[in-house]
């Protein structure tokens, strides 16, 4: 993913039976084909080139099984890790918190939910038949990601859709090629982990 055009969106697609979508930038080029693997005790997302699933750039994968804090280990097709990205465990249950950590094992970037109100409402309104297909064009959580002086260097938003499959990164400041990189993989894999939850 080089010489990336902001915003980039993520759309689901719903008539899969994976947890899949598509990465586009701003010109409609498609930047990546991300499947998470199903029926697996751990998280195995493959990352493509694009739709036709003929190159693996990427591969996330988690540290441990199916666990509440797990790590998920960034690699390049080259087998070479980039980074990972780490749930906040227990201070994730009201307000979504994740750490980008670069290939070097240090804390680089915090990603943090704007407003735990909204993904609440999401998640309680959702329940609802009917009116839990319109809860997309209503409540739209929108998770920032943070220097380590919590300086905004891009944000991840859910945009207006039914059953929520549409998401938006804008940049908002200057991002190193290779933390921009860590980054979107990262927000890849946490937007996979959080549409999940609901």
């Amino acid at each position: 993913m080089k010489d990336i055009k902001y915003p980039v969106d993520f759309k689901f697609n719903i008539g899969t039976l994976a947890n899949d979508f598509i990465a586009k930038d701003t010109l409609g080029i498609t930047l990546a084909y991300v499947r998470q693997k199903m029926f697996k005790l751990k998280e195995d997302i493959l990352i493509y080139n694009d739709e036709s699933k003929t190159e693996i750039n990427y591969r996330i994968k988690a540290d441990r099984w199916i666990d509440f804090s797990a790590a998920y280990s960034i690699k390049d097709k080259n087998n070479n890790e980039i980074g990972k990205i780490a749930r906040k465990g227990w201070k994730s249950i009201w307000k979504t918190e994740y750490e980008l950590i670069n290939q070097h094992q240090k804390l680089q970037y915090h990603i943090r939910e704007d407003n735990a109100w909204v993904k609440v409402l999401d998640s309680l309104l959702g329940q609802v038949p009917v009116l839990g297909a319109l809860t997309g064009y209503f409540f739209n959580p929108s998770y920032s990601v943070l220097d380590l002086k919590n300086k905004p260097i891009v944000r991840l938003k859910k945009e207006a859709s039914f059953f929520g499959r549409k998401f938006q990164i804008t940049k908002l400041s200057d991002i190193d090629l290779d933390d921009e990189e860590r980054i979107i993989l990262g927000l890849m894999m946490m937007i996979l982990l959080e549409r999940r939850k609901g």
